[in-house]
This record gives C-alpha cells, structure tokens and sequence, in this order.
C-alpha cells in the first residue's frame, strides 16, 4: 500500500513538474508586442527618412550646382540597389547563422526572405519590420560614402562598387558585431552602429578618395557649397531621423531606447556647439557648415553608445567628438592633402573610431552608464572596443582598395576631366538640378 502511495505521488510530482516546466516554456516563448512593433515601424521610416531626403540634401547643398543633382541621384540609386540585394541575399549573410562560418559571416539561409512571413517573429516584433530596419541601414551607410567622392565618380561604377561593398564589407561586418560573429562574442558593445555603419563607411570613403584622386582644381580652385540652406535642412532631417536609428535600435519601446534618445540630443548639441565655437575661435566667425558639421559629429560619435551611457557620458562625446571631428576635417585634411570632398572621413570615420572608443569608458555605471559586463573593467572594455575599431578598418581598407580595382578594371572609376569641367548632373543624367 505503501509503495502504491509512494508511486502515486512521485507521479504527482512528475506531472505537476511537466506542467510548470510547460508553463515557463510558454513564457519565454517570443509574442507579438504591439507597441514595440508600432515604434519599430517609425523608427524604420525615421532612419529611411535619413537618406532621403536628409543625406541628399545635406550633400547637395555641400557640392558645386552643376552636381546637385548627380548626388541626390547617386543617394535615391543606392536607396533602391541596397533594398533589392538585401532582400535577396544581404539580409541572410549579416543574420543568418552561417553554419560553419558563423562567426565571419551569415550563410544564405535566409536569401529571398526565406522563413520570413506574417506570423515568424524577431524578439517581439515581426522579424520583416526587423529585416527592414536593418535594410535601412545597409541603404545609409553606402550612401555616407558619396560624399567622400563626390563630384568626380562614374555612376555606373558606383553602382558596381556599392553592389560588392555591401557584399563583401558591409555584410560580414555587420554580422561580425550584431549577427552572432566574433566581435559580438568578444563583447565588443555597439548599440546602433559606430564600427558597422560610421567607421565602415568613413574608412571605405577614404580609400576610394584617395584611389580615384583629386578633384580637378582641388585644393587651389574655389569649391565652395553652392547651398547651405539646403544643407541645413538636410542636417535638421538627419538629427530628426537619428531618433530612429539609436532610439531604434533597442528594438523595444522600453527605458533604453528613451535613455537612447536623450543622449542622441544631448551629444549633438553639445558636438554642434562645441565645432562652432571651435571655428569661431579660428577664423573668428561661426559658419552655417560648422555647426552643421558638428550635429552630424555627435550624431555619429554617440551612435555606438546611445543605448549603454548616461547624460553626462554623452555630454562629454558631445564635446570630445565635436573637437576631434573639426580638426580631423580642418587641419588633420589640409596637412595630409586628400582630397574627401564632404569630409566623410573626418566626421564619420573619426567620430565613429571616438564614439566606439569611448563607450568602453562611460558605459560604466559610476559614470552614469547601463554597467560593464560581471569582471569586465573600463580598461578591459576599451580594450575589446579598441580591437573592434582596428579589425574593421584593416579589412575596411584591404577589401575596398581589391573592389575598387576591380571596378575601375571592368567600367573604369572616373569621369573625364571635360565631364568634370561641364558637371556630372548634365553629363550623366542628361539633366541639371537648377534650369536658371
């Protein structure tokens, strides 16, 4: 009797285990978030927003009039080119698994969109309003780089390179820090994209500058922005679509992405200021460019730290960002004599390589940050941040110099000196940004 007793209720036990184990099961299983979802869908259009119209504009304003128009072509192209690769394979080789490759880049598991349909899920919102906000990325960071070589690339040879760059840079990189690869393992903290999106694009304009040359003229002849009231506008819908990209990419309407938000606005205006007042201080007037400049500094500086520090943390990006930008682009420019048009390489680059650098310090909780990871110091951090920053701009700068001599083999990189002269927009469009 006993033993039947005995049997009965370890059979109890058993099932009310099974029953609890379902239920904790069925708690962690992943269910739509309908508010999360509703701030993921803004967030995507906010960062779509950036490249058009904010980034075109901000580059048209910044170019000669006779190429207003070929850079705001070269931006919507590369919009369109990016979103059709990535949904064909780009998506899967930044987040698939990869299988034996997993930790250098994703495999094709998810080429065409496979598996992604109306009911499959990413966390609590739909894994295409994930795929898609991701696309957005890959569209702005080939797009950051037009302004380094502006004015004087083939459009048919940037359609080729900015295929490959997201192929083979962007797509691995990525994966690398956000898709399960080594970066990530190593603890490398890169909230919404100061290694992946700004040093990737700064590094990759850099060397493209410097392998299609100089600018007919450049630096004795005039280059001066033809409109910097449409730079302006640009800027302000690039700091208004940024909301997006940090707030965004917590992927949750939660405290991180509000934490995310306000150190978004306070690192800007405090890089804006402090590049104006830079400026002011050198040639003793403060200038439309340089406070716009500075805004897109703090913007890109604080893009890897946006969901990890506090206030005071972003305040001091803010400012160390907007004085290592305006030196970058100023003086650092002037004494290497390379010929980056619209300074990509001094804000987003250098801004970036700062902002990621920096996240390793103020990501610490007694300087008002979300905390370091259990035994991780501040040093341990900048150290595993600076690796990061150095294992992106050597296979930047190896993988872009080989896609741009194969490019400049198969259609050649640049315009003629006559096409210059006469203007890219009526040259290759056939057409002109001003009929005047």
């Amino acid at each position: 009797m006993k033993s039947k007793k005995l049997e009965l209720s370890r059979g109890l036990t058993a099932i009310t285990v099974f029953c609890l184990s379902s239920a904790a099961v069925a708690q962690e299983t992943a269910t739509l978030d309908t508010g999360d979802t509703a701030w993921m869908l803004t967030a995507t259009a906010l960062v779509l927003f950036m490249t058009i119209p904010g980034l075109s504009l901000f580059y048209a304003g910044m170019v000669r009039s006779k190429n207003a128009l070929s850079v705001m072509m070269q931006c919507f192209a590369i919009t369109c080119l990016m979103s059709i690769l990535w949904v064909l394979y780009g998506y899967s080789l930044a987040f698939d698994d990869g299988g034996s490759m997993q930790k250098w880049v994703g495999g094709f598991g998810k080429a065409f969109m496979k598996g992604v349909n109306v009911d499959s899920l990413s966390g609590t919102i739909p894994e295409s309003v994930f795929a898609i906000f991701q696309m957005t990325f890959a569209i702005i960071t080939p797009a950051l780089m037009v302004g380094a070589f502006a004015e004087r690339m083939k459009f048919s040879a940037l359609l080729w390179f900015m295929a490959l760059w997201l192929t083979f840079v962007y797509a691995p990189v990525a994966h690398w820090v956000w898709g399960g690869g080594w970066l990530g393992d190593l603890g490398v903290l890169d909230f919404a994209g100061g290694t992946v999106v700004h040093i990737n694009a700064g590094i990759a304009g850099l060397v493209a500058a410097i392998v299609i040359g100089k600018r007919k003229g450049f630096p004795t002849t005039m280059m001066s922005p033809h409109s910097l009231v449409l730079t302006l506008v640009g800027a302000a819908m690039l700091w208004v679509g940024w909301f997006g990209f940090n707030a965004g990419s917590e992927l949750a309407a939660d405290g991180t992405a509000g934490m995310a938000m306000a150190v978004t606005q306070i690192a800007t205006a405090a890089a804006a200021l402090t590049w104006m007042f830079a400026e002011w201080a050198a040639h003793g007037k403060p200038s439309a460019l340089g406070i716009a400049s500075g805004a897109v500094a703090g913007l890109v500086a604080i893009t890897p730290a946006s969901g990890f520090v506090g206030p005071m943390g972003a305040l001091a990006i803010g400012v160390l960002s907007g004085i290592g930008c305006y030196f970058a682009s100023v003086r650092l420019k002037r004494a290497m004599g390379y010929d980056d048009s619209l300074d990509v390489f001094g804000v987003h680059a250098v801004g970036g390589i700062i902002g990621a650098i920096l996240t390793g310090v103020f990501v610490d909780a007694a300087l008002g940050g979300a905390g370091l990871a259990e035994g991780v110091s501040v040093a341990s951090q900048v150290f595993k941040q600076s690796v990061g920053v150095v294992a992106t701009i050597v296979y930047d700068v190896v993988v872009t110099l080989i896609l741009l001599k194969i490019v400049d083999a198969i259609v050649g990189l640049r315009v003629t000196e006559e096409q210059e002269t006469e203007g890219l927009d009526i040259v290759l469009h056939d057409e002109r940004g001003y009929n005047i």
